[in-house]
């Protein structure tokens, strides 16, 4: 159990997918992944096209994987604050499946990583299906090929942008994966004493304060098991979104992003960022 107290039911290494029907679903791109010499496809502007290939980076296929969910039943006690475990689990194991089967197919083209993962959400139909979409660039490094993939031999993940990535090489460090952590939790009502005490005052709620900053830590530190597992050494291009009642009454959800890093000595002369005031 994670310090957290959430254990995700997730093989952190990512060395195989976690669900044993992962590898029977049928890709119709694998004939086209497999094929050396192919022509690429990608989300690149040409402005990152041309960035990448100033540092011997190649793309080669734009990748994706998705996963649509069914949500079980979530109980509780609603007159006290908690985490809603069941739906904490579905929305982690949704987008992670997701991940995994973007990583699958970088894997499969051959390459060293992935750069400018996107990750998008939407409801599928009925009440309790999500489904979860992940995509970006898959790239190999034609300089050292295969020196920036995990110790594990799997490519890495990341949702730094093109520019971002290239500046990251020449620091000295290169990405892990992108990380993530989550909690959805519920808020308790008010009772009858605080609604009397509160009604035409300015006045705290502090359930809603805590929720939040329990949610927010639990999130965080899942985020930071998350990249210490790893071998990050750091996180960076980090996003938060805080969604509530969209599970309900009284519910929030915090959800946290980054990629984790690490040093290495990639030989890419650094980049640093300019400044560009405008004139008028």
């Amino acid at each position: 159990m994670s310090s957290s107290g959430y254990e995700p039911d997730r093989d952190i290494s990512r060395a195989q997918p976690r669900d044993p029907a992962m590898p029977q679903l049928a890709r119709v791109s694998d004939a086209r992944l497999g094929d050396v010499g192919r022509l690429f496809t990608s989300d690149l502007s040409v402005s990152d096209f041309a960035l990448l290939r100033s540092v011997d980076v190649q793309p080669l296929e734009l990748v994706m994987g998705t996963s649509v969910y069914h949500i079980g039943w979530q109980g509780g006690q609603y007159n006290a604050n908690q985490e809603l475990g069941v739906l904490t689990a579905a929305m982690y194991n949704a987008r992670d499946y997701a991940i995994r089967r973007m990583e699958e197919e970088a894997a499969f083209s051959g390459a060293d990583g992935v750069v400018g993962v996107k990750l998008g959400y939407r409801t599928h139909g009925e009440p309790h299906h999500i489904e979860f979409l992940a995509y970006g660039t898959a790239i190999r490094w034609n300089r050292e090929p295969g020196a920036l993939r995990l110790p594990n031999g799997r490519p890495f993940t990341s949702d730094l942008s093109v520019p971002d990535f290239v500046t990251l090489l020449g620091t000295g460090h290169v990405p892990v994966a992108f990380v993530l952590g989550n909690c959805v939790y519920h808020v308790s009502t008010s009772s009858l004493r605080q609604m009397f005490r509160q009604a035409g005052r300015n006045i705290e709620i502090p359930q809603w304060t805590q929720g939040h900053y329990t949610a927010r830590e639990l999130a965080m530190t899942r985020l930071h098991d998350e990249a210490e597992a790893y071998g990050a050494t750091g996180i960076v291009g980090m996003d938060v979104t805080v969604s509530e009642w969209v599970w309900g009454f009284h519910t929030l959800e915090f959800f946290a992003t980054g990629t984790g890093i690490k040093p290495f000595p990639t030989g890419v002369e650094p980049r640093l960022p300019q400044v560009i005031v405008p004139t008028r």
